[in-house]
C-alpha cells in the first residue's frame, strides 16, 4: 500500500504522525511511504532521514492511506478523494464546514479519538490526553502570571504564603495527569468527576486532595459553584468519546471567579466545557473574558511536539499496519466516522443533527 505522511499546517503544529523509524518498518513490510517535504523538520527529522528510511519525498495526498496528526484545515478541505482513507484526529463536531468537506470528498475518515471507543480503551487518544493533562498545569501557571493577564498567583505558594487552588473537572487521562503535576508542585487541589469509580487509586497516590462527584444534583452543583468560584485555576478535562464536551461552567459561574484567575479548557477540541470557551492557537493562546484568563488551544501536545510525536507513533503504528493489510478490527471500526459520503458514527450524527448511516 502507498502511505502518505503530510506536513501539518495547523497553527503551531510541528508534530508528525510517523517518524523515520516507523517508515523503515512499513517499507520493510512491503509498503511505499510518501512524505511531504518538511513534514518532520520541526522536531528534528530531516527529509534526508526519511529518505534513508526508504521513503519518497512527494505529495502524500496521492496515496491510498494518509496518516496525519490533526484534523483537516481549510487549505486541506479539497485534498481527500474517493477511495482514500484519512487516519488522524478528526474533531468534526465543532466544525460543520470540515464535516461537509469530508462528506463531499467520498473518502473514509478514521478518527484517532474514537478508535477503541466501544471498550473505552482509546489507545491513540490516551497518550495525547496524558500529555495535555500534564501541560495544562504548566499552561495555567503561565496564565496566572501578571504579564499574561493573571492575578499573580504562584501555584506552589511560598514560605508563609498558601499555595494556589486548582480545580480539575474530570478524572480520566487528562484529569489524572493534571492532578499528578498540580499535587506534585504543592498546589491545593480539588477534583470533580461524574462518578467515584476512578477516585480510590488516586486517593492512595495523592493524599490531601479533595475528591467530589458532579452528579447534577442541587447539592453537588452547589459544591461545584463554591469550589470553581474560589479557584485560582480551573482545568477542564471531561471527555465523552465522540461527543461534544458538556458545558459544566456557565458564564454566570465564571463571573464568580476572582479577576485574574485562569481556565485551561483541554476539552476545546470537542467544543469546550465552558460557555465562554472558544478555540485559540499556539501563536495567540489566551484571551480574557469576565476577568478570567482563558487558555483554549486545541492542539496542546504540539507544545512538546517531539515527545508527543514519539508517543503518538507508538500508539498509531500497529493500526497503520492493519490498514496497510486491509484489515480492520473492532477497535478501528469504532474510529470510522465518515465513509463514502455518509456519516457512520451515531454520536457525531446526533451532535451535528446529521443523518446517521450504520457502517
Amino acid at each position: 500500500m502507498r502511505i502518505g505522511i503530510p506536513r501539518e499546517v495547523k497553527d503551531g503544529e510541528s508534530r508528525v504522525a510517523l517518524t523515520p523509524q516507523a517508515v523503515a518498518a512499513l517499507v520493510k513490510d512491503k509498503n511505499e511511504v510518501v512524505v511531504e517535504p518538511g513534514a518532520g523538520i520541526g522536531i528534528g527529522f530531516s527529509d534526508d532521514s526519511f529518505l534513508e528510511a526508504g521513503a519518497e519525498i512527494g505529495d502524500p495526498w496521492e496515496c491510498e492511506l494518509v496518516v496525519k496528526v490533526k484534523e483537516l484545515q481549510e487549505s486541506e478541505y479539497r485534498k481527500p478523494r474517493r477511495g482514500q482513507t484519512v487516519f488522524g484526529f478528526q474533531h468534526f463536531g465543532p466544525e460543520p464546514p470540515m464535516l461537509d468537506a469530508a462528506l463531499a470528498s467520498g473518502a473514509t475518515f478514521i478518527a484517532y479519538e474514537t478508535v477503541g471507543q466501544d471498550d473505552g480503551s482509546l489507545p491513540i487518544l490516551a497518550p495525547m490526553s496524558a500529555i495535555a493533562g500534564r501541560l495544562a498545569v504548566q499552561a495555567g501557571a503561565w496564565c496566572l502570571q501578571t504579564q499574561n493577564g493573571g492575578s499573580g498567583v504562584l501555584l506552589p505558594g511560598a514560605e508563609g504564603v498558601p499555595p494556589g487552588k486548582v480545580v480539575i473537572l474530570g478524572a480520566g487521562n487528562v484529569g489524572a495527569n493534571a492532578l499528578a503535576v498540580a499535587h506534585g508542585i504543592g498546589a491545593q487541589v480539588t477534583m470533580f468527576a461524574k462518578s467515584t469509580k476512578r477516585f480510590p487509586p488516586l486517593m492512595k497516590i495523592f493524599p490531601g486532595v479533595v475528591f467530589l462527584t458532579n452528579t447534577k444534583t442541587k447539592e453537588t452543583e452547589e459544591e461545584l459553584e463554591i469550589h470553581v468560584g474560589d479557584a485560582d485555576l480551573v482545568i477542564g478535562g471531561v471527555l465523552t468519546p465522540g461527543e461534544m464536551s458538556p458545558k459544566l461552567i456557565s458564564r454566570n459561574l465564571l463571573k464568580r471567579m476572582r479577576r485574574g484567575s485562569a481556565l485551561v479548557d483541554v476539552g476545546i477540541d470537542q467544543g469546550g466545557i465552558a460557555e465562554t470557551s472558544r478555540p485559540t492557537s499556539h501563536s495567540a493562546p489566551v484571551y480574557v473574558e469576565e476577568g478570567v484568563v482563558h487558555y483554549c488551544v486545541p492542539n496542546m501536545p504540539a507544545a512538546c511536539a517531539r515527545t508527543a510525536s514519539l508517543a503518538l507513533e507508538k500508539a498509531v503504528l500497529p493500526f497503520v499496519f492493519q490498514l496497510s493489510r486491509n484489515h480492520l478490527d473492532n477497535m478501528l471500526e469504532t474510529g470510522i466516522q465518515v465513509k463514502g459520503g455518509k456519516l457512520t458514527h451515531d454520536q457525531l450524527a446526533r451532535d451535528t443533527g446529521r443523518r446517521y448511516s450504520p457502517l
